[in-house]
């Protein structure tokens, strides 16, 4: 079995450069067709590095939507939240490493046998790294709170993030605000990706937007994060490249800043 003591390691994440700072971005294809997915691809993989694939466009287009990644050399993120019995979610691991995907994501509240059957199976695979999703960033403490859930989104984030762990998961999903706590809680070697990310964005939620928990790049950055999940602020920008420049060099920026 592959030895994740250190998955950041594995992500070649680091340095504070350009192109350091370019895999750390993460670009999801939200469009319900093959055709739209590629050309957006194609017009924003030279400040990209990694191309996620969620439920909209698998559902529609199934594993040619992964392909899409691998013809432009970039890694892919199948973001499939698994979450059912340990021996669907296990098939279904052993299935998408076989695609060649990077990142794979199943939800942390699947349980730790769930858990632990999963990591097994990505361990087989030298190059896939599972992603365990702990609170959506669509939920607040008042969604939880009607779950049944008495803690925090923050305690919760935690909570779920030490369970997936002691079942050999080593990457995680948080929003940006649960970041400083998962470190703190997990130290600095295990991977953490953030969603939820706004340019320009305060404390609590966009005018109009289904996400909660918020933040920019740099305050994403600054708080630990290793790889930022950025979809509607680049698709819906006027200049996609040039949007997407922008954040690589925020993400530079807030790396290694300037020496004055």
């Amino acid at each position: 079995m592959a030895n994740f003591s250190s998955v950041r390691q594995r992500t070649s994440l680091g340095s504070g450069s350009l192109d350091e700072a370019r895999r750390r971005l993460v670009f999801p294809l939200d469009y319900a067709n093959l055709d739209d997915a590629r050309a957006a691809a194609i017009r924003i993989a030279p400040s990209i590095g990694v191309l996620k694939v969620g439920l909209e466009l698998f559902v529609c287009e199934g594993p040619k939507a992964v392909e899409i990644g691998n013809s432009l050399g970039l890694d892919v993120f199948l973001d499939l939240k698994l979450h059912d019995i340990p021996e669907t979610v296990a098939r279904a691991v052993a299935g998408a490493a076989a695609l060649g995907v990077r990142y794979l994501t199943v939800h942390a509240a699947g349980g730790a046998e769930m858990l632990r059957r999963a990591a097994s199976e990505a361990a087989r695979s030298q190059d896939m790294i599972l992603l365990a999703v702990t609170v959506l960033t669509s939920l607040d403490d008042g969604d939880l709170a009607a779950q049944g859930v008495q803690r925090s989104a923050s305690e919760h984030v935690v909570r779920l993030a030490q369970l997936a762990r002691g079942a050999g998961v080593h990457g995680f999903v948080a929003s940006p605000h649960e970041v400083p706590a998962l470190r703190e809680a997990l130290g600095r070697g295990e991977l953490i990706v953030t969603p939820g990310i706004r340019l320009g964005a305060g404390e609590g939620s966009a005018q109009g937007d289904d996400q909660r928990r918020i933040a920019t790049p740099s305050a994403a950055i600054s708080a630990g994060a290793d790889l930022l999940v950025v979809g509607r602020p680049i698709r819906d920008a006027a200049d996609p490249l040039a949007t997407a420049r922008s954040i690589v060099q925020e993400i530079a920026h807030t790396l290694h800043p300037p020496r004055p």
